[in-house]
């Protein structure tokens, strides 16, 4: 008897509807999974990292969710264009540097960058997607001489055992090393804003030594063009403070210039307009500092360098990927499971119609795997090259900075306690001289 081409088919899928079922539920249920809300990402607040935390294992990630992106307004205004106010009163560099790096579109970006690493872990340490296949005998459907003829397989490729776990390695030290290295474009930007601080406190203070000068020059020429007039000294001195007047103007055009260009840097760093107002500089600053033994300085400088320690992440980075290089030698797995109806039921063929089996990969072309081996452990070693280089580096740079401090520390001392003292006594016996002729 012959049974119409659709009622073989209505048949067919009768019988494979809870297969047919259980495939539909997986691929919509790994297809249409519900986006969680990203979590909140905080920076801690400290600065710096210990370098030898940067060569000792990773610190497990924390959980991530995917991150829900959102079209800009393409009418909103460009973040350039935000000028939140500063704070009230004189400019203090703690609130400078702060609002700085709230600012700034680098730091930001470098964030992002590292945010995205941190996301690298849990990609390379999964496993790949499953595999589904399905074919059929079109022609078997609506035959009546042989059964409908369909084959089902299902398989998971599985790396060989380390591969995974090297992968994550690799991925948790480039997420360290991004982090680090956003700390050290926190710490330049740092000093950038410091140094352009301090420009602007010098410029201040020095046009208020200008003013002063300008005065006591003033009052000098005063006295010069009565006493001229008096007949009890000549033009000469009348002149000097005039060319002396010139001098402090002239002096003070320098100022302007170097006022401007200090209040330029600093509205860049706050990302405002070049020329925009700040609040005046603090009147005073504090000149005493302790200054440590510099080998002390140095080690601290080791342990808490952020460039430093992302070397040493990227060092791990690159010593992960040598073990996964040295594991390429070894095959992957794809086990699989087969259920294939084209073995009709004649005899005991209906039994194998179930079946399993695994898929190898052979690594036979040992050259391109040997390459990857060599090209691995060379990275290692430039890595370490410039590990030891940063290092040599750093103690170069604390012993120096370390000597500028001490000679800026006892040019203050001289300064405070004999040339300013001397400077004042000098001033005071020349006019007291002069007025009495």
């Amino acid at each position: 008897m012959r049974f119409n081409p659709r009622t073989r088919i209505l048949t067919f899928v009768m019988a494979r509807r809870s297969e047919i079922c259980a495939w539909t539920i997986l691929v919509v249920l790994g297809g249409c999974q519900t986006v969680p809300p990203p979590s909140a990402v905080s920076l801690a607040a400290k600065s710096t990292a210990p370098a030898s935390a940067a060569l000792a294992p990773p610190v497990d990630s924390p959980q991530v969710h995917p991150v829900q992106f959102q079209a800009a307004d393409p009418g909103a205004a460009p973040a350039a264009e935000i000028d939140p106010p500063l704070p009230d009163g004189p400019l203090q560099l703690e609130a400078l540097v702060r609002e700085v790096q709230s600012r700034n579109p680098t730091l930001s970006a470098m964030t992002a960058a590292w945010q995205a690493a941190e996301q690298r872990y849990p990609q390379v340490v999964s496993l790949d997607d499953p595999m589904f296949m399905t074919m059929g005998a079109p022609a078997s459907f609506g035959s009546s001489d042989v059964e409908s003829a369909y084959i089902l397989e299902g398989a998971q490729k599985v790396p060989w055992f380390g591969k995974r776990a090297a992968k994550g390695r690799a991925a948790r030290a480039e997420a360290r090393a991004e982090r680090m290295s956003l700390e050290d474009a926190r710490v330049a930007l740092t000093e950038s804003a410091s140094m352009a601080f301090f420009d602007y406190y010098l410029v201040a203070r020095q046009q208020e030594l200008n003013r002063g000068n300008r005065r006591v020059m003033g009052e000098f020429r005063e006295s010069a063009q009565a006493k001229y007039r008096a007949g009890q000294v000549s033009q000469r001195d009348v002149l000097q403070a005039d060319l002396e007047l010139a001098e402090a103007d002239r002096k003070q055009v320098e100022l302007d210039r170097m006022q401007t260009t200090a209040t330029a840097r600093l509205n860049t760093l706050l990302r405002r307009p070049p020329l925009a107002p700040l609040p005046p500089p603090p009147s005073d600053l504090p000149t005493e500092l302790s200054l440590a033994d510099s080998e002390a300085l140095a080690a601290a400088a080791i342990e808490q360098r952020p460039d430093l320690a992302a070397l040493g992440a990227r060092i791990r980075a690159e010593q992960a990927a040598l073990t996964l290089a040295c594991k390429s030698y070894y095959p992957d797995g794809e086990f699989f499971g087969r259920y294939d109806s084209f073995w009709q039921p004649e005899e005991t063929q209906s039994d194998l119609r179930g079946q399993a089996g695994v898929r190898l990969n052979v690594p036979i072309y040992h050259e391109r795997l040997s390459a990857a081996v060599r090209e691995a452990g060379a990275r290692v070693r430039q890595r370490r090259a410039e590990y030891e280089q940063k290092l040599l580096d750093i103690r170069y740079e604390v012993q120096t900075a370390h000597a500028e401090l001490r000679e800026s520390q006892q040019a203050v001392a001289l300064y405070a306690e004999r040339f300013v003292p001397l400077a004042e006594q000098n001033v005071a016996v020349a006019r007291a001289n002069y007025d009495v002729g």
